[in-house]
């Protein structure tokens, strides 16, 4: 089934675009959701129109965050960790607390966009991807200290 894509989902297109998938997933998930409509040529009519909106949108936020990834570039986040033999944390550092050190300095960042790969369980310095937009990452250094 064609569709166009309202947002942007992954490995499937961008806004936008009119893509082929199965009649399945666009009728159970893609429409369902919001995030597609079917194509047909009163909806591609629509989307014209839609495109031109999204286009000022996706600017406006990709600049927000250009904004906010150069604010990120500076911050050092520090954890102190109760640790065991080989320098090994008892427990971890995910997402959730490097998303709520960063709001305690007054960043909000939705720990889904941090890009841990899987908790930090060693002592050490880590350098923290962080999707803010899909053509803008931003990079924070975090580190894990021995707690005394």
């Amino acid at each position: 089934m064609d569709v166009i894509l309202r947002e942007t989902v992954e490995n499937v297109g961008r806004a936008g675009e009119i893509v082929k998938v199965k009649d399945g997933y666009a009728r159970n998930f893609l429409i369902p959701k919001g995030l597609a409509y079917q194509a047909t040529d009163a909806n591609k009519r629509r989307s014209e129109a839609e495109s031109k909106r999204l286009a000022g949108k996706l600017a406006a936020d990709q600049g927000d965050a250009e904004a906010l990834a150069a604010r990120l570039a500076g911050v050092e986040l520090r954890f102190a960790m109760k640790a065991g033999e080989g320098d090994r944390l008892f427990g971890s550092i995910g997402s959730a607390d490097i998303a709520a050190g960063l709001a305690e300095r007054g960043l909000t960042v939705d720990k889904r966009v941090i890009e841990l790969e899987e908790p930090i369980k060693m002592i050490g310095v880590y350098q923290v991807p962080i999707r803010l937009h899909s053509e803008v990452r931003g990079e924070i250094r975090v580190w894990i200290d021995k707690e005394a």
